[in-house]
């Protein structure tokens, strides 16, 4: 791994000399665009407007809107101005409890490598964050953003989970959920059941992305002239949702019941 980030993670006077790294990576199948017709590549260019003259990406600038309607151009100069781009360090400004931070915050992981010769520091806080159960609130500034973050430990290392600022996140507003619903207690306790049915520890590995692994089917029977799924018989749809949801739920207990017996009786029959 290649850090993208390097500079101090400071806590009161302390200060922990860390590297930066992107914790999670693609794994979607590359693509580009082509000419649907031929399969010929498309190339883009950046051209001036109203012009075919092309512009070089080093002579690029943003334009954005002032408040009184102007349209104003900054440079990379211009950004490369401001205070927040001259700190390298991951303040932390509190710590909170866990359960106080609501997961629709989380955005993108970073690791954390102590940097310095002696990771007594990032061991010390490590492990102080594991005791009191709690994350740390930072701030630091990553390609010309702040970022507020929240730094946890994942295993032995420290990660730091950006998080969405508050107005980027939408309020939940539907009519629907706000009418009165009436639940029938037998309704609640098959659900309940259902629950209860299918509660187990969480594997991420038992679990695939669908979607990629048929791609690739779909790109390597294209590649041999060959057809990568046949035809299913659609399936039908239900008809009155409401009116059999407690049969939905009865017959969903079942079926897991069912798939549970099929393993207890290999193992008997073995």
């Amino acid at each position: 791994m290649r850090a993208i980030w390097t500079g101090e993670l400071s806590f009161g006077l302390v200060n922990v000399p860390v590297k930066v790294y992107s914790a999670i990576e693609s794994h979607d199948a590359k693509s580009h665009q082509v000419d649907a017709k031929d399969g010929v590549r498309i190339r883009y260019k950046r051209v001036r407007e109203g012009t075919d003259d092309e512009i070089e990406f080093a002579n690029i600038a943003n334009a954005y809107e002032s408040e009184g309607g102007d349209t104003v151009v900054l440079s990379k100069e211009d950004v490369k101005s401001m205070p927040v781009e001259k700190h390298r360090e991951i303040a932390v400004t509190e710590f909170v409890p866990r359960e106080e931070v609501d997961p629709i915050m989380f955005d993108k992981p970073y690791y954390l490598e102590p940097s310095s010769k002696s990771p007594k520091a990032y061991v010390l806080l490590r492990q102080a964050l594991q005791e009191t159960d709690r994350l740390a609130i930072c701030t630091f500034t990553l390609r010309n953003r702040t970022r507020l973050c929240a730094l946890r430990v994942v295993d032995e290392v420290m990660v730091l989970q950006t998080l969405l600022w508050p107005d980027e996140i939408r309020q939940a507003d539907f009519p629907a959920l706000s009418e009165e619903v009436k639940i029938r207690p037998q309704e609640l306790a098959m659900a309940a059941s259902l629950i209860d049915s299918m509660a187990t520890d969480f594997d991420p590995e038992q679990y695939e992305d669908d979607y990629q692994v048929q791609l690739r089917q779909l790109i390597e029977a294209k590649a041999t002239g060959g057809t990568a799924f046949p035809e299913a018989p659609e399936e039908e749809a239900e008809d009155d949702e409401v009116a059999d949801l407690l049969a939905a739920l009865k017959a969903s207990v079942k079926n897991r019941e069912a798939q549970a017996e099929r393993p207890a009786r290999k193992r008997a029959a073995g």
